[in-house]
C-alpha cells in the first residue's frame, strides 16, 4: 500500500442525539448521545480503517476535547500525529427530529490560529508528509488559516514527491480557482461547492463534466471529482473522465458521506487501483455512508455489497 496522510486543522467532538420532536422554547429530552472524532481529514481515515486499511492522521488538538478526540482515533486503531494547539478543540451536534425525518447540524467555530501556530503547523507537517505517498487535507480550515493554506500543503507535498487530495469549501475553495494545486494533485467537490466554484448553476452530468475539464485545462487540479449526491459522482483527468453510480439507498444520515467517499478513493488508489476502480469504490462508500445512523461512516459490508451493483460510464 502506498502510505496515506491525512491532514485536520479543525477537528471536532461529533456529538449526535435524536428527539421526538424539535419545538421551541422548550426543554428537548434527547436519546443516548453517540460521540464520534470528526473533521475531515479525521473521518477519512476512520473510512479508511473502516475498509480495511491504514492511515495516519495529523490533527490539530487542544484542551480537554482534544484528548478525548485523540483517545477515540487509538481506540479505532488510527496512528495519530498530534499537532498541539491553544484553546479547545471545537464540538458539533447533530439532532435528528423523529417526527419529520430531519437532521439538524450544529457547527460551531474551532481556536483561533496565528502567524506563529501556522509557522509551527509547517515544520509538523514537512516532517510527516511520507515520500512518495497520498495526502488529504479535507474539512474547514479554523479562524486565521489564510485561504492560500492549501497551495502551501500543495508545495510541501510536492517535496516530498507526494500527492494531495483537497476537499475543502469557502474562501479557500475560491482561491483554488486563481492558484490552484498543480498537476500533480486532485480537487474534490460536492455540488454546492461546485455551482459555488462555477458561478453557475451545472444542472446535469454534461454542465457538470464540462466544469470539471475546464478546471483541468486551467491548471487548477491535475485531476477533478465532483460529486452529485444520490445521483454518483463524474471524475475527470488527464487519462478520461468517467461517471460512477449506485441504485438509490435509504437515507438515514448524509453526515460522513463524502468524507467516505475520499477515504475509499485513496484506498483504492493506495492499492493501485485504477482511477475508474477508485471512483467507483468511492461512490459505493459514499452510500454506503448514508445508511448509517448519526455521524457513523461506511460499513465494510455495505460498500462491498453496494460495489458490485456501481454502473460506471466512460464519457
Amino acid at each position: 500500500m502506498t502510505p496515506i496522510l491525512t491532514i485536520t486543522l479543525n477537528p471536532a467532538l461529533d456529538v449526535s442525539t435524536s428527539v421526538p420532536e424539535v419545538v421551541p422554547e422548550t426543554k428537548l429530552r434527547c436519546a443516548a448521545p453517540l460521540i464520534d472524532p470528526g473533521g475531515g481529514g479525521v473521518n477519512v481515515a476512520r473510512a479508511i480503517a473502516h475498509l480495511g486499511g491504514r492511515a495516519s492522521a495529523l490533527v490539530a488538538l487542544g484542551g480537554h476535547n482534544g484528548a478525548r478526540l485523540r483517545a477515540l482515533l487509538h481506540l479505532e486503531g488510527i496512528d495519530v500525529v498530534p499537532f498541539d494547539t491553544p484553546g479547545e478543540t471545537r464540538q458539533s451536534l447533530a439532532v435528528t427530529d423523529e417526527s419529520q425525518g430531519v437532521q439538524y447540524r450544529f457547527v460551531l467555530p474551532g481556536p483561533v490560529w496565528d502567524d506563529t501556530l501556522l509557522a509551527r503547523f509547517r515544520t509538523r507537517l514537512s516532517g510527516s508528509v511520507p515520500t512518495g505517498g497520498l495526502v488529504v487535507l479535507s474539512g474547514s480550515q479554523p479562524p486565521g488559516v489564510p485561504d492560500t493554506f492549501p497551495q502551501t500543503v500543495a508545495r510541501a507535498v510536492e517535496m516530498h514527491e507526494a500527492r494531495l487530495l483537497v476537499d475543502t469549501s469557502g474562501p479557500s475553495l475560491m482561491r483554488l480557482r486563481q492558484g490552484g494545486l498543480g498537476a500533480h494533485h486532485i480537487l474534490r467537490l460536492d455540488g454546492a461547492e461546485s455551482e459555488l466554484l462555477a458561478g453557475v448553476p451545472l444542472p446535469d452530468r454534461a454542465a457538470l463534466t464540462g466544469f470539471a475539464q475546464s478546471l483541468v485545462d486551467d491548471g487548477v487540479a491535475g485531476m477533478v471529482i465532483l460529486a452529485m449526491g444520490p445521483k454518483g459522482s463524474v471524475l475527470v483527468s488527464g487519462k478520461g473522465a468517467w461517471h460512477a453510480v449506485t441504485p438509490l439507498v435509504p437515507v438515514r444520515s448524509k453526515v460522513g458521506a463524502g468524507d467516505s467517499f475520499v477515504g475509499a478513493f485513496c484506498l483504492a488508489l493506495s492499492r493501485q487501483q485504477s482511477l475508474p476502480q477508485a471512483l467507483s469504490m468511492g461512490v459505493a462508500a459514499a452510500s454506503a455512508a448514508v445508511m448509517s445512523d448519526g455521524t457513523a461512516l461506511c460499513l465494510r459490508d455495505d460498500v462491498e455489497e453496494l460495489l458490485g451493483q456501481v454502473t460506471l460510464t466512460q464519457l
